[in-house]
């Protein structure tokens, strides 16, 4: 069977993509027409299917991704250069649902993690250090030093000391200084972790006893407090108080647990051409699955919805969860006007190099990551999962912001698509899925899973099959590539000033 060079997506498309290099002159037969290629086309890139005139609409994956700046006769390689974006402003939209019937039956099938005394439930039983200020960040990573070469293998049921570092708490104003609260709250109440460190300074903004009180309800047992100004000795003082922590958290115990209880954000960063054809239809499929046993995802990075967010609007279970969408997506553009950016200005530079030219091309494969199921709610950034299904956060496209935002809400698990590759991975356990077969080959390090597999001749049920094995191996305790290198950051959305 001969392998297929290039790709129409939809039957609308009036451009397909090269699935390896294409050479200039290189005949292409599509359906009753034959024309010759007038340039070369690198991989993972767009040609034209017919003439196209200047101003006219470029149709990938169904929908525009933008307009011509030029005419191009039939077989021409065209990308940024060559295409303007159609988006400019704010937007009024309409709700006009329509019918989605999945049926994927359940398989209550389960996976090995934690059930917390809050009934909430951990894929993996680690010990956080969560600094209430940048200022002691040495500290917390210096704790997290000895602590892992010192004590951790006299606790064979911890899997992970993590410091987690950032740069704020103090100096901060408004809604960045409620971002960096919620964040850090979110982070020490999470169920991946068994037990958690705060170290506070003593003098900042975020205040560990006004902290303390901002958490709620928590299990002091396993979360404890030090102020390193009022500690005569903040090494031996903070050792003291993981190890009786650690201590606690060394009995628990993985057991069964029904993937309905399995909740996984989905993620995409360094893109290319192939993004939207392999890796994040395969993120799409599953999500649907996993939303059929009863669990649970949600999709972020609202920058990379825009030209695509009428396909989430027309999801959404009620009226209501539609305003809300469309609030979601308007207040992120009047975010970029008011700072005097364009709308349409995202695709970074690799995006650009791998295929993708504008990010009405790049919001709708992006999109494919939540598959076709219903939109079940909004959360603003910084609020946290409570019910089941598909969900929608506020969060730009920032790879280090958006994972952090996504684990922060309350997923266990962050599924990333890639097609030119990162080592980067948040708190919880971030799986990487190359979109292309190269990259899943030069960087094993980096690469949980390839997907570019789907350009073989091997079927979706087949890849997905798979997928979803790996994803409950790695719920179950299977270390991801970025944990086994450790890999592990955290970043804070920050819109303000500083003081």
């Amino acid at each position: 069977m001969s392998r297929k060079r290039y790709i129409r997506i939809n039957e609308s498309d009036n451009v397909a993509v090269a699935l390896e290099d294409l050479e200039k002159g290189e005949i292409i037969t599509f359906i009753s027409n034959t024309f010759v290629l007038t340039t070369n086309v690198p991989k993972g890139h767009k040609f034209t299917l017919e003439a196209v005139k200047k101003g006219g609409q470029v149709i990938k994956y169904g929908y525009p991704i933008g307009y011509l700046k030029h005419d191009v006769l039939a077989g021409t390689w065209i990308n940024e250069k060559d295409i303007n974006t159609n988006l400019s402003g704010i937007n009024e939209y309409s709700y006009q649902p329509f019918p989605i019937s999945l049926d994927i039956p359940d398989k209550h099938l389960t996976f090995n993690g934690y059930r917390r005394k809050n009934n909430k439930v951990g894929i993996r039983n680690q010990l956080f250090i969560v600094p209430t200020v940048g200022c002691v960040n040495g500290i917390v990573k210096k704790l997290e030093h000895i602590f892992k070469t010192e004590e951790l293998d006299n606790y064979r049921n911890i899997e992970a000391v993590i410091a987690l570092t950032h740069s704020y708490g103090c100096s901060q104003l408004g809604p960045d200084y409620e971002n960096t609260r919620k964040i850090l709250r979110d982070i020490t109440l999470h169920p991946n972790a068994g037990g958690v460190l705060v170290v506070g300074l003593g003098c900042e903004n975020n205040q560990p006893k006004e902290f303390k009180k901002f958490l709620g309800e928590y299990d002091d047992e396993r979360i404890k407090f030090m102020i390193c100004q009022d500690t005569e000795d903040e090494v031996q003082e903070g050792m003291k108080l993981l190890k009786i922590i650690a201590e606690i958290i060394n009995h628990d115990q993985r057991e069964p647990i029904s993937l309905s209880e399995l909740k996984v954000g989905l993620k995409c960063g360094g893109s290319d051409g192939f993004s939207g054809i392999t890796a994040n239809p395969l993120l799409g499929k599953f999500s649907d699955w996993l939303i059929s046993q009863g669990g649970t995802t949600v999709l972020t990075e609202v920058p990379e919805m825009f030209g695509a967010e009428t396909i989430l609007m027309n999801r959404c279970k009620n009226e209501k969860i539609f305003q809300q969408t469309v609030s979601l997506i308007n207040d992120f553009k009047d975010y970029f006007l008011s700072h005097g950016e364009p709308i349409g200005e995202n695709p970074s530079p690799g995006n650009k190099a791998g295929g993708i030219s504008t990010l009405e091309e790049k919001s709708l494969g992006c999109v494919q990551k939540c598959g076709k199921s219903k939109i079940s709610g909004v959360l603003q950034y910084g609020e946290t999962l409570q019910k089941k299904g598909l969900y929608l956060l506020s969060s730009p496209g920032n790879d280090l912001v958006s994972s952090t935002a996504l684990a922060a809400s309350g997923c266990q698990i962050v599924l990333f698509t890639t097609g030119r590759g990162t080592p980067f991975g948040t708190f919880v356990p971030t799986v990487k899925i190359s979109t292309n077969n190269i990259l899943a080959d030069n960087k094993h390090s980096w690469i949980d899973f390839n997907a570019g597999v789907l350009l073989e001749d091997i079927s979706e049920e087949k890849v997905l099959s798979s997928f979803i094995n790996k994803i409950i191996q790695i719920a179950s305790g299977l270390p991801t590539s970025n944990e086994v290198s450790g890999y592990i950051d955290m970043a804070i959305f920050k819109n303000g000033i500083i003081l």
